[in-house]
């Protein structure tokens, strides 16, 4: 009942909310908001050669929010790597495995290992390592 009345005080917002869940259904970007599906993606990559790139991330974070448009579009440009988002207060067990300790934390990983990381919403240098580790 309460998003009944909500829709009809603010009908703009369900129409936003819709607009946000179907760019996200459309984006090459897979959200993981499981520790199973966490585990389940770390097993189908662990042992290949693909890039993944993890984005741990808050919601309360501005930063963070800043650099998802340019996030989302390097996964659009470089379809051969998987782009993960991680929210570190959802999945702090998989954030402090990571020894992730600011956000936004990009970590980039080929055969199971970490091969570059970047702290704080830095574009250029997000951009860089994954060109270079995409060859």
């Amino acid at each position: 009942m309460g998003s009944f009345l909500s829709n009809l005080l603010n009908p703009g917002a369900a129409t936003a909310a819709a607009a946000a869940a179907a760019e996200e259904e459309g984006s090459a970007v897979v959200a993981v908001h499981s520790k199973e599906s966490w585990n389940e993606l770390w097993t189908a990559h662990k042992n290949t050669n693909k890039l993944l790139v993890i984005d741990f991330s808050a919601s309360w974070c501005g930063p963070c929010r800043l650099i998802a448009p340019t996030f989302k579009a390097l996964a659009a440009k470089f379809t051969e790597a998987s782009f993960v988002k991680i929210d570190v207060d959802e999945l702090s067990e998989v954030s402090q495995q990571w020894r992730v300790q600011a956000m936004p934390t990009f970590v980039l990983v080929k055969g199971g290992k970490e091969v570059a990381r970047i702290v704080g919403a830095k574009e250029a240098e997000l951009q860089g390592k994954v060109a270079q580790f995409i060859a």
